[in-house]
Protein backbone atom coordinates (compact mmCIF):
# COMPACT_ATOMS: atom_id res chain seq x y z
CA UNK A 1 0.00 0.00 0.00
CA UNK A 2 1.28 3.46 -0.67
CA UNK A 3 0.56 6.56 0.76
CA UNK A 4 -0.09 10.01 -0.46
CA UNK A 5 0.93 12.81 1.97
CA UNK A 6 0.20 16.43 1.27
CA UNK A 7 1.23 19.30 3.36
CA UNK A 8 0.66 22.85 2.93
CA UNK A 9 2.80 25.99 4.87
CA UNK A 10 1.76 29.14 4.65
CA UNK A 11 3.87 32.04 5.68
CA UNK A 12 1.93 35.71 7.17
CA UNK A 13 4.42 38.22 8.17
CA UNK A 14 2.32 41.75 9.01
CA UNK A 15 4.40 44.76 10.41
CA UNK A 16 3.68 47.95 11.04
CA UNK A 17 5.31 51.44 11.65
CA UNK A 18 3.87 54.91 12.62
CA UNK A 19 5.88 57.86 12.38
CA UNK A 20 5.92 61.54 13.51
CA UNK A 21 3.14 61.19 15.78
CA UNK A 22 4.54 63.38 18.21
CA UNK A 23 2.78 67.14 17.79
CA UNK A 24 5.59 70.03 18.40
CA UNK A 25 4.49 73.35 18.93
CA UNK A 26 6.64 75.90 17.41
CA UNK A 27 6.55 79.64 19.15
CA UNK A 28 7.62 82.44 16.84
CA UNK A 29 8.64 86.44 18.52
CA UNK A 30 8.38 88.38 15.47
CA UNK A 31 9.17 92.54 15.01
CA UNK A 32 7.94 94.77 12.40
CA UNK A 33 9.96 98.11 11.85
CA UNK A 34 8.10 100.98 9.29
CA UNK A 35 10.21 104.32 8.69
CA UNK A 36 9.00 107.24 6.98
CA UNK A 37 11.56 110.05 5.86
CA UNK A 38 9.80 112.98 5.59
CA UNK A 39 11.54 116.26 5.07
CA UNK A 40 11.45 119.63 6.08
CA UNK A 41 8.64 120.52 3.41
CA UNK A 42 6.85 117.82 4.91
CA UNK A 43 6.72 115.79 1.85
CA UNK A 44 7.56 112.03 2.25
CA UNK A 45 11.51 111.59 1.17
CA UNK A 46 11.81 107.61 1.56
CA UNK A 47 10.12 104.68 3.35
CA UNK A 48 11.33 101.27 4.46
CA UNK A 49 9.43 97.89 6.02
CA UNK A 50 11.74 95.40 7.31
CA UNK A 51 11.07 92.17 9.57
CA UNK A 52 13.87 92.29 12.00
CA UNK A 53 15.85 89.88 14.25
CA UNK A 54 15.05 88.87 18.09
CA UNK A 55 18.30 88.27 19.64
CA UNK A 56 18.97 85.58 21.55
CA UNK A 57 19.05 88.21 24.89
CA UNK A 58 15.49 89.75 23.96
CA UNK A 59 14.18 85.96 23.74
CA UNK A 60 15.98 85.08 27.10
CA UNK A 61 14.09 88.07 28.36
CA UNK A 62 10.64 87.65 27.33
CA UNK A 63 11.29 83.48 28.89
CA UNK A 64 12.52 84.86 31.79
CA UNK A 65 9.57 87.53 32.18
CA UNK A 66 6.84 84.58 31.28
CA UNK A 67 8.20 81.57 32.97
CA UNK A 68 11.12 83.05 36.00
CA UNK A 69 10.89 85.70 37.94
CA UNK A 70 12.34 88.07 36.06
CA UNK A 71 11.87 91.83 36.19
CA UNK A 72 9.98 93.37 33.57
CA UNK A 73 11.32 96.08 31.22
CA UNK A 74 8.55 98.73 31.38
CA UNK A 75 10.30 101.26 28.76
CA UNK A 76 11.60 100.08 25.68
CA UNK A 77 13.46 102.31 23.03
CA UNK A 78 14.86 102.97 19.50
CA UNK A 79 17.53 103.29 18.07
CA UNK A 80 19.40 103.56 14.80
CA UNK A 81 22.74 102.50 13.65
CA UNK A 82 25.09 103.49 10.55
CA UNK A 83 26.11 102.53 7.25
CA UNK A 84 29.13 99.71 6.26
CA UNK A 85 29.11 96.28 3.75
CA UNK A 86 29.46 94.73 7.05
CA UNK A 87 25.82 96.01 8.65
CA UNK A 88 24.68 92.63 9.81
CA UNK A 89 22.76 91.91 13.57
CA UNK A 90 23.60 88.59 14.56
CA UNK A 91 21.34 86.41 17.23
CA UNK A 92 24.22 86.83 19.64
CA UNK A 93 24.02 90.15 19.47
CA UNK A 94 23.90 92.35 23.06
CA UNK A 95 23.60 95.85 23.69
CA UNK A 96 27.47 95.89 25.19
CA UNK A 97 28.88 93.77 22.17
CA UNK A 98 27.28 94.20 18.33
CA UNK A 99 30.02 93.85 16.20
CA UNK A 100 28.29 94.14 13.25
CA UNK A 101 26.65 97.57 13.42
CA UNK A 102 27.65 100.77 15.20
CA UNK A 103 24.83 103.33 16.67
CA UNK A 104 24.29 106.53 15.27
CA UNK A 105 22.63 109.90 16.60
CA UNK A 106 22.05 112.40 14.31
CA UNK A 107 19.06 113.29 15.81
CA UNK A 108 18.49 115.77 18.28
CA UNK A 109 15.99 114.22 21.08
CA UNK A 110 17.73 113.63 24.42
CA UNK A 111 17.58 110.22 24.34
CA UNK A 112 16.90 107.21 22.34
CA UNK A 113 13.32 107.56 21.35
CA UNK A 114 10.96 105.90 23.64
CA UNK A 115 8.42 103.38 22.68
CA UNK A 116 5.22 103.91 23.64
CA UNK A 117 3.06 100.25 22.58
CA UNK A 118 -1.06 100.67 22.58
CA UNK A 119 -2.91 97.90 23.70
CA UNK A 120 -2.22 94.37 22.96
CA UNK A 121 -4.00 93.12 20.24
CA UNK A 122 -4.43 89.63 19.29
CA UNK A 123 -0.75 88.17 19.46
CA UNK A 124 0.90 91.57 18.85
CA UNK A 125 1.51 95.06 20.52
CA UNK A 126 3.09 98.57 18.51
CA UNK A 127 3.09 101.93 18.82
CA UNK A 128 0.82 102.79 16.21
CA UNK A 129 -0.53 106.01 18.39
CA UNK A 130 2.43 106.88 18.95
CA UNK A 131 4.90 106.90 16.49
CA UNK A 132 8.53 107.09 17.87
CA UNK A 133 9.99 110.51 15.82
CA UNK A 134 13.16 111.48 15.35
CA UNK A 135 14.22 114.75 14.60
CA UNK A 136 16.85 114.41 12.22
CA UNK A 137 20.01 117.37 12.59
CA UNK A 138 22.88 116.16 10.23
CA UNK A 139 23.20 114.24 6.90
CA UNK A 140 23.90 111.07 8.20
CA UNK A 141 23.44 107.33 6.37
CA UNK A 142 21.46 104.60 8.05
CA UNK A 143 21.62 101.45 7.95
CA UNK A 144 19.14 100.01 10.46
CA UNK A 145 17.85 100.52 13.34
CA UNK A 146 17.15 98.47 16.65
CA UNK A 147 15.12 97.90 20.08
CA UNK A 148 16.53 98.27 23.88
CA UNK A 149 15.57 98.89 27.27
CA UNK A 150 18.45 101.14 27.30
CA UNK A 151 17.80 105.39 26.73
CA UNK A 152 20.93 106.55 26.60
CA UNK A 153 22.12 107.50 22.87
CA UNK A 154 25.25 105.71 22.11
CA UNK A 155 25.18 103.67 25.79
CA UNK A 156 25.74 100.36 25.82
CA UNK A 157 23.75 98.87 28.72
CA UNK A 158 20.56 97.72 28.54
CA UNK A 159 18.68 94.67 27.17
CA UNK A 160 18.72 94.52 23.19
CA UNK A 161 15.51 93.09 21.85
CA UNK A 162 15.90 92.90 18.19
CA UNK A 163 17.64 94.55 15.46
CA UNK A 164 16.87 95.67 11.72
CA UNK A 165 19.16 96.01 8.54
CA UNK A 166 17.84 97.22 5.34
CA UNK A 167 17.38 95.33 2.83
CA UNK A 168 17.50 96.60 -1.41
CA UNK A 169 18.72 99.17 -2.03
CA UNK A 170 19.91 99.30 1.40
CA UNK A 171 21.41 102.04 3.08
CA UNK A 172 19.41 105.60 3.34
CA UNK A 173 20.31 109.14 3.82
CA UNK A 174 18.78 111.56 6.26
CA UNK A 175 19.69 115.47 6.26
CA UNK A 176 18.83 117.81 8.45
CA UNK A 177 15.32 118.96 9.37
CA UNK A 178 13.93 115.61 8.29
CA UNK A 179 12.01 113.68 10.79
CA UNK A 180 12.45 109.80 10.91
CA UNK A 181 8.86 108.86 11.96
CA UNK A 182 9.28 104.68 12.87
CA UNK A 183 6.98 102.37 14.13
CA UNK A 184 7.24 98.74 15.57
CA UNK A 185 5.35 96.36 16.20
CA UNK A 186 5.78 92.63 17.95
CA UNK A 187 4.27 89.57 18.14
CA UNK A 188 4.55 85.87 19.32
CA UNK A 189 2.65 83.39 17.59
CA UNK A 190 2.67 79.72 17.76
Amino acid sequence: MSSIEKSKSKDLAISSLICGTKTTDVISAKGHYTFECVGPDGKLKWREEEHNLVVDAGLYYLLGVALKSTTQITSWYLGLYGAAASNNPAAADTMSSHAGWTEITPYSNATRIALTFSSIVGSGIANTTATATFNINSTATVGGAFCTSGSVKAGTTGTLLSAVDFSAPGDRVVASGDTLNVTYSFSISA
